[in-house]
């Protein structure tokens, strides 16, 4: 974009009041196949405290595909002198204090490939209204602070579109001429435009029930294409369950007489809570065990909690403005995370969010893109989608649970929920709420929402045994980041524990200050000091610590473990998360020292440590088989780059390449019988035992998979039995990803027969995609160049989009960071040509070339090549603008 082009931001400090509410709108939509008439008729009154006089003129959002056909106020059509149409804006005036208006406008769905507003996907007209999509379907106040109660009407032709839907209740239905018809849909509690939603197309319901603990019937329903009704049974199982722990853990009953889901194969999201009406990527809602994975059942049971907490935590309380919108994902992220425990492993869901978070928002927050939980500006909106305010977000509230306890958090929930109910509200109502019904005093907690970047603590330990006290000295940092190069220290809950060196938990007796625990082995203290210090009274013996149990604060963590110190918290530690973590720090120590003798040219070893560490979990059929398989697990290459000083990729793939093939040659046997003990026969079932199962067998077989030669056959016919003979997609899609990454000689093979198998069910090829594009095999960007010449790609489609491409620039980091520069050239000429197809998808698939500062320098000078060539495009989306903008700031 030419720089006299260039967006310009929109900031936090210069929020205002609306000068206007809408405290009706009643919509009527006229569907068409190439064109829609939008009817709205809206009811307004001025803001006595913004604009008492009414003597403000009335500014409405508008898209630029808008056509605005007419405009009346009370029933008088407005003339030319009476309004402005300006940069997408309709302006009325003069305005009375109250009055009616009514707009009519024509839009094209089906040309709209920006999935935003109302489109077309496969032929079935839908939304997606958030962050400032319903704009782009009529003028409107389209921001979040502006609630009102909203009447539909949709209208289209009956034969091919017998299912009509929107938010609410339906009440009235009805013939049209031309063999149309329609159905009006009342919602009874206010919403902002966001939340609106609409579906329109010939789909195939699965409908349920469920009981309110009050005794009152909701209608479940269930909309899919009909070869997908068989893959709804796990969601409605779900949607029950989360129905019932959201009344069980908060007291929040479902208040509509129906809760809808639509699966969308078009869709820029995971999923969107649309009061009522959720709409879904069909990612995120069907579910077989013969085309889905333990991931992907995992995932929809965890997007489906997520969108139903929204009814409660999102929808009746709603954020004011944008710049809240960790309020209700943050709050909800953490709702749906606690669920997904309770349904689950604890201890392996708590492995896996913290390491998303390590992996993909501690490199947010190292990047240009570095912003906190509560922005301060923005340009495009969509770009704040992003892992801080969602996962870091979640992670904040997760410290207000430790720091008030469950009860205190439940009261604070209550009161927050009683307080604003209805409304639109703000980070500091919610903090409010938690202080007020806690006696908390949260003040400089409120940094975690200022504030961006990771706080790092350096922790040293002593101990005196002539007193027989034991000191841990904190020291509390948090790196520069963009527009902010100085911070105040955070205020942050640090569960722990004290281990002898014989593993057993030692009792804990502060000498300085309290700790917030009844438990005497484990202690949660408070920093909120640059530097600080605890000291522990009647410690016989220096122990080792067990540090930020359960990862309850979002930090990096530096300490002088030694190697013995972290197997002996890999084996003793009562926490299981530390256990794990103990794990990756263990590998992590070992692999920075493999990689300096790579680069030094010396011969490369493995650890005798960490060969002791996974041969006693691999002997040990006593423990949870998904936490050992979360322990097998190396720490993966783009943590290790996060965590790298102008990283080397060569070095990092290389060195984890030769652990592991280590590993496997030295524990081959033990591989062999850890895959025939947790080799499964019989029903399928996606529960926590047989998912841990499962995934101990495949880390095994993944293991055995980096045999050398002498022996790769022998693995290669072992993972293509599998693959032969695997009665669900698990197990199928493990071993083809086993072939293909390893460049069996089957593969191929495997390949094609997959394709063939499960060419016509969309999702499965979204995997066999992505295991393609995600090999380390020399060839796979000439693959992935050719998978995009064939009929199951479509740029259009973003869950083909981040199936391959997604997935080379993201999960094959070795390929993409090629020496030659081409996986960069690669994505910037796909970022241009979706761009001018999908802004938010384009915005998102930008972010490798964000961490441009990550590498090494001849790395730096092809990626800043290819962002500067972005820059200099003579039209580029705001949604990219800004993430190019600060990349090369």
């Amino acid at each position: 974009m030419k720089d006299n082009q260039s967006p310009k931001p929109i900031y936090l400090k210069d929020y205002r009041p609306p000068a206007y509410w809408i405290d009706q709108t009643r919509l009527h939509f006229k569907l068409f196949d190439d064109y829609t008439l939008v009817q709205s008729v809206l009811t307004i009154r001025a803001n006595p405290e913004e604009n008492p006089n009414h003597d403000m003129p009335l500014t409405l959002d508008g898209g630029e595909a808008l056509e605005l056909k007419s405009i009346k106020v009370d029933s008088v059509e407005l003339t030319a002198d009476d309004y402005l149409l300006e940069n997408e804006k309709l302006i009325i005036k003069q305005c009375a204090e109250q009055f009616q208006l009514e707009i009519t406008t024509l839009i094209k769905p089906q040309l709209n490939t920006r999935l935003e507003g109302l489109y077309k996907s496969k032929g079935m007209f839908c939304t997606q209204c958030e962050a400032e999509g319903f704009r782009h379907i009529t003028y409107y106040l389209d921001r979040p602070d502006v609630m009102s109660r909203f009447t539909t009407i949709v209208e289209a032709d009956k034969a091919r579109y017998p299912v009509l839907l929107s938010n609410g209740n339906p009440v009235a239905q009805g013939e049209a001429e031309a063999g149309r018809h329609w159905v009006q849909w009342q919602d009874p509690h206010k919403k902002p435009c966001y939340l609106f939603a609409l579906v329109a197309g010939d789909l195939a319901c699965v409908a349920d029930t469920f009981t309110t603990r009050s005794g009152r019937e909701v209608d479940l329903k269930f909309y899919v294409e009909e070869q997908d009704q068989d893959k709804c049974g796990y969601a409605i199982s779900a949607l029950k369950n989360a129905m019932v722990w959201d009344e069980e853990v908060y007291g929040r009953e479902y208040d509509l007489d129906i809760y809808m889901i639509v699966a969308v194969s078009h869709f820029n999201m995971g999923a969107m809570e649309n009061k009522g009406l959720n709409i879904f990527n069909t990612s995120c809602v069907l579910a077989h065990p013969e085309t889905t994975t333990d991931a992907g059942f995992q995932r929809v049971e965890g997007v489906i909690a997520h969108e139903y907490f929204h009814n409660w935590s999102g929808n009746r309380v709603t954020c004011r403005d944008w710049f809240q919108l960790s309020l209700k994902e943050g709050f909800t992220v953490f709702r749906d995370e606690e669920f997904s425990s309770d349904m689950g492993s604890r201890t392996v869901k708590r492995i896996e969010d913290v390491n998303y978070l390590r992996t993909h928002q501690f490199a947010e927050d190292s990047g240009p893109m570095a912003h906190p939980i509560r922005p301060a500006s923005y340009i495009e909106m969509n770009n704040f989608y992003t892992t801080t305010v969602y996962q870091k977000g979640a992670e904040v509230v997760r410290m207000i649970h430790t720091l008030a306890g469950p009860e205190g958090f439940r009261k604070g929930c209550d009161l927050y929920f009683e307080r604003h109910d209805g409304q639109a509200v703000t980070t500091d109502d919610f903090i409010k709420a938690m202080e007020d019904a806690n006696a908390l005093d949260l003040s400089q907690f409120k940094y975690w929402y200022q504030q961006a970047g990771t706080p790092v603590l350096n922790i040293r330990d002593e101990y005196d045994a002539t007193k027989a006290e034991y000191s841990i000295h904190i020291q509390q940092t948090c790196p520069p980041t963009p527009g902010q190069e100085k911070k105040k220290p955070f205020y942050l809950p640090c569960k722990l524990g004290l281990l002898n060196k014989q593993g057993e938990a030692l009792k804990l007796e502060l000498v300085n200050g309290k700790a917030i625990s009844d438990n005497r082995e484990e202690a949660v203290v408070v920093i909120s000091e640059a530097s600080q210090s605890f000291t522990f009274k009647n410690i016989s013996s220096k122990p080792v610590p067990s540090l930020l149990r359960g990862f309850s604060a979002p930090v990096k963590t530096f300490i002088d473990y030694s190697k013995s110190d972290l197997a002996l918290l890999m084996k003793a530690d009562s926490d299981g998360f530390n256990r794990w973590n103990a794990g990756q720090e263990l590998a992590l120590q070992c692999l920075k020292e493999q990689m300096q003798n790579a680069e030094k040219g010396a011969a490369l070893n493995l650890d005798a440590e960490l060969l002791k560490g996974f041969t006693a979990l691999l002997e040990d059929d006593a423990l949870d088989p998904a936490m050992v398989a979360k322990m097998l697990s190396l720490p993966a290459e783009a943590l290790i780059i996060e965590q790298t000083a102008l990283a080397d990729v060569d070095i990092i793939h290389s060195v984890r390449d030769f652990i592991q093939s280590e590993l496997a040659k030295q524990l081959q046997p033990l591989f062999h019988q850890v895959y025939l003990r947790n080799h499964q026969q019989g029903v399928y079932l996606p529960d926590a035992k047989n998912i841990g199962q499962r995934a101990l067998k495949n880390a095994a077989l993944t293991y055995l998979g980096f045999l050398g030669t002498e022996d790769q056959g022998r693995s290669a016919s072992l993972a293509y039995e599998q693959f032969s003979n695997a009665g669900n997609m698990t197990d199928q899609s493990a071993a083809l990803r086993i072939l293909v990454h390893n460049n069996a000689s089957q593969a191929d093979d495997a390949l094609n027969s997959f394709y063939k198998q499960w060419q016509h069910e969309s999702l499965v090829v979204d995997i066999w995609l992505g295991i393609q594009a995600s090999s380390p095999v020399k060839n796979a960007l000439d693959k992935v160049k050719q998978l995009m010449e064939g009929p199951p790609f479509e740029l259009s489609n973003p869950n083909k989009v981040r199936a391959l491409i997604g997935q080379f620039c993201m999960q094959n980091l070795v390929n993409f960071h090629d020496l030659s520069g081409e996986g960069y050239l690669f994505l910037s000429e796909q970022l241009i040509k979706l761009d001018a197809i999908n802004p938010q998808i384009a915005a998102r698939l930008a972010g490798p070339l964000t961490q441009w500062r990550s590498f090494n320098k001849v790395r730096q000078t092809l990626m800043l090549a290819e962002l500067k060539k972005l820059q200099g495009q003579a039209t580029l989306s705001p949604d990219v603008f800004e993430v190019v903008s600060k990349s090369l700031a």
